[in-house]
């Protein structure tokens, strides 16, 4: 995929455009992207994230490697990044058109809550998984 997509948060104040590396979305289950999102992360691996008015976005650091961008004045969850630039995710509802993605794996899945599930035949990954990928510089 080599199409810029556009996006932004529910307010329209935070817009960006990235550009998926495949048109399929993934779910992250880890507690962190619970809490910051409020369920799961619904997110589609990007490269090209560039964000209109970067004042716009807030930027909490969640980790040693990662931070999260939401909009200042909505609250919206929009891009989880490594900080040194090598991954990005962004929520795939914060696409314009989010139907144009394919549902096609679940990541953290031993950390998913007994109260939920999804219908969807998915690639599943452990959070031990998802680190092993990382370090080993492979894509998940």
């Amino acid at each position: 995929m080599s199409e810029a997509l556009p996006g932004g948060c529910l307010c329209g104040a935070a817009r960006f455009t990235a550009k998926p590396q495949k048109m399929e979305m993934d779910v992250c289950h880890c507690r962190m992207c619970q809490k910051w999102s409020g369920g799961v992360f619904m997110a589609v691996p990007c490269t090209d994230v560039n964000l209109e008015d970067e004042t716009q976005f807030g930027r909490y650091v969640s980790s040693d490697w990662a931070e999260r961008l939401f909009c200042k004045s909505c609250g919206s969850s929009l891009l989880w990044r490594l900080r040194d630039g090598g991954h990005a995710a962004v929520s795939m509802q914060g696409f314009d058109d989010p139907s144009r993605f394919a549902f096609t794996e679940e990541i953290f899945i031993d950390e998913k809550p007994e109260t939920y599930r999804f219908a969807d035949a998915t690639r599943k990954m452990t959070g031990a998984e998802v680190v092993a990928a990382f370090a080993a510089g492979q894509d998940s």
